[in-house]
């Protein structure tokens, strides 16, 4: 094989895997995840608001929601729930509507473990399409986490 062809063959998706703890039981955790009026009022990093939220919570149910950054930027996302396990486990897949990597769609694992009184939060992020993208996410989603903690805290 040439480095032409070694070069244009796709790269083996990436996986992202953050874990965070929370001073709260794992039913309201697990809630803050899955009730859409919930979800409209943390989801996203610091500066991002989220609207349009729906959810229909079932293995094969779909949700969808729409961040909106300060400057007007708008991402929707869209997903299918795979597995919905109260209050320990949610997959659902992850799709951009808008960007770089509209359309590709990814996988994410959230494990939620009772430890010590609080709520440890297992996320793992599969499928993602470069280390750029890993990059990415992992900054939204660590924004995303510090507001849910702000949220629980309220």
């Amino acid at each position: 094989m040439s480095n032409a062809q070694a070069m244009s063959e796709p790269a083996a998706p990436v996986t992202l895997k953050l874990t965070r703890r929370f001073a709260a039981p794992r039913d309201a955790v697990f809630r803050a995840w899955t009730d859409p009026e919930e979800l409209a009022k943390w989801f996203g990093p610091p500066g991002v608001s989220t609207r349009g939220v729906a959810v229909d919570l079932r293995p094969g149910g779909s949700y969808s929601l729409e961040m909106l950054e300060t400057d007007g930027k708008i991402h929707a996302l869209s997903g299918v729930y795979q597995e919905v396990q109260p209050p320990e486990r949610l997959v659902f897949t992850w799709t951009w509507g808008t960007g770089e990597i509209a359309g590709v769609e990814m996988q994410v694992t959230l494990e939620f473990a009772e430890v010590d009184g609080e709520t440890e939060i297992t996320l793992t992020h599969e499928r993602l399409p470069s280390d750029t993208a890993r990059h990415h996410h992992e900054m939204g989603w660590t924004g995303c986490l510090d507001s849910l903690a702000e949220h629980l805290e309220g």
